[in-house]
Formats: C-alpha cells, structure tokens, sequence
C-alpha cells in the first residue's frame, strides 16, 4: 500500500511539472531552468553519497542518454501539439513496452489480474488521447514526437529498475540529475546564447521551481521501483495523465468531458487491480 500511494504522489508531482514546463512561454528556456534546478540539485547529492559503486557506470550513461532523448522529443511534442493530447500519449506508450520487456526479458512474472491492471491502465490513457480529437495530417508530427518519447520513457525505466538494484538510490538520482540536468541548458546556450536565459522573472520562478519537483518525483519512483515489479509500477506511474487532464481543464482551459472522465475511470480500475493483486 505504501508502494501504491509513493508512485501515486509521484504522479501527480510528474503531471505538475510538466504542467510548469509547458506554462513557460518560451518552452526551451523553460526546459533549460528545469535543467540548472536539477543538476544543481544532483550536484549536492554527490557531495554527500560521493561516487557510484565500480562497474555502474554504464547504467548512468544509459540513463543520461536516455533522459536527453526523453527531453527532447517532450520539448518537441509541446512546441507542436497540446498539452492534454500529447502529455497522455508520451506517458502511456511506455507501460506496454515496460511490461513486455519486463516479462520477456528481465522474466518479471506478472499475476494474472496485475496484468489486466497493466492493461486497463495503459488502454485508459490512450483514450484520453484520442477521444475528441481529429486525426488530421498536421498532427502526424506531433503524434510520432509524442510516441517517441513514451519509448525513451520505456527505455529509462527499464535501465532505472535495474540500476537501482546495484547502487542506492540516492548515488544513482544524484549523478544522473547532476550530469544530465546540466546539458539541458548548455545545449540551450549552444542554440540560442545568453538570450535564451533573459526570461520574465515568473518564467524563471516556474522553471526552476519545475525542476525541483520533477526531481522529487523521480526520487518517489526509483524508491518504489525497489519494492515493486517494474511493470506495474510503470503502469501506476503513468496515473499523472488523469491529473494531467485535470491541471489543463483547470489551468489551460482544455475540456475534460464524460468520455475522457470514462477513460480516466477505467486507468482507476487498473489501479485498484495491481494495489489489491
């Protein structure tokens, strides 16, 4: 139950932050403050845990690379879609393909009903995406943006849930913030220059601000993914769509509808199947 209520606090602080990054006028800048708050953050954390244990390195590279693609394919999506289309089909791309890898290859066996909860879970996301939405060609760009990074997102999670098998959590958060969080915005500085940081002070608050919580969050998960098997966490960690869809009908003025209200019932019913399995 505990597992349960840590993944679900993550999600709502995951939905939070990229809901902060995308409030950010100017979505580069935006995604370059959440970069120095990060590794800032992940620079005091190795002060104090220090290196990684010997013959860890490759999964914080992994994981690096991994976060940057992840990055980029977001920032890709919120430059051309909506924030309630794609921030749903980024995050429930990923718990299929967590749980296939998860099964097939790492042989994490699911129970029968934490299976059926894997499903519901990622069914009822990717209705939130589609119901109410044209298909249009001008969309296509957005969609596979999106869909790549729901893969990315596969990928780290796979290589989280076994790095954190080898090392603390807190070594591992660390390096990986610290490293990945400042090529964020050198990359921006390599793009645009200094111009990219001259940027309205609430801008700045909420950039920085996003940063920190997204590090809380991903704090949150990699704990859980201790003491729980990886596809349903992965599962019960996509639930920050439902409250995706609700910060955008809230502060984004986007509808939420009885459709979408069904198919957030139905990630729900996922839910209460993998926390009563």
């Amino acid at each position: 139950m505990l597992v349960l209520v840590v993944v679900l606090g993550a999600a709502v602080l995951h939905a939070t932050w990229n809901a902060m990054a995308h409030g950010v006028p100017d979505r580069l800048a935006g995604f370059a403050l959440l970069g120095v708050a990060s590794g800032t953050a992940g620079l005091i954390a190795i002060v104090f845990t220090g290196p990684p244990p010997a013959g860890t390195w490759p999964y914080i590279v992994a994981s690096i690379v991994l976060h940057c693609v992840y990055y980029g394919g977001l920032l890709a999506s919120y430059q051309l879609g909506q924030f309630s289309q794609m921030y749903p089909l980024a995050r429930g791309t990923s718990p299929w393909v967590v749980a296939v890898v998860s099964i097939v290859v790492l042989h994490q066996m699911l129970a029968p009903v934490e299976l059926a909860g894997v499903l519901l879970i990622s069914a009822g996301l990717i209705g939130l995406v589609f119901i109410g939405r044209s298909a249009g060609r001008a969309q296509t760009a957005a969609l596979l943006a999106a869909a790549g990074t729901g893969l990315a997102i596969a990928a780290y999670t796979v290589v989280d849930g076994l790095a954190v098998h080898k090392m603390p959590v807190a070594t591992y958060m660390g390096w990986v913030f610290m490293i990945q969080g400042f090529i964020v915005p050198v990359v921006a500085l390599c793009w645009r220059g200094p111009a990219v940081f001259r940027q309205p002070r609430s801008a700045i608050l909420t950039g920085l601000g996003g940063g920190i919580v997204s590090m809380v969050a991903y704090g949150l998960v990699l704990w859980a993914q201790t003491r729980g098997t990886l596809a349903a966490i992965a599962a019960l960690r996509e639930t920050s769509i439902i409250f995706g869809a609700i910060i955008g009908a809230v502060f984004f003025n986007e509808r939420f509808g009885p459709r979408r209200a069904l198919a957030a019932a139905v990630v729900v019913t996922g839910i209460v199947l993998i926390s009563t399995s």
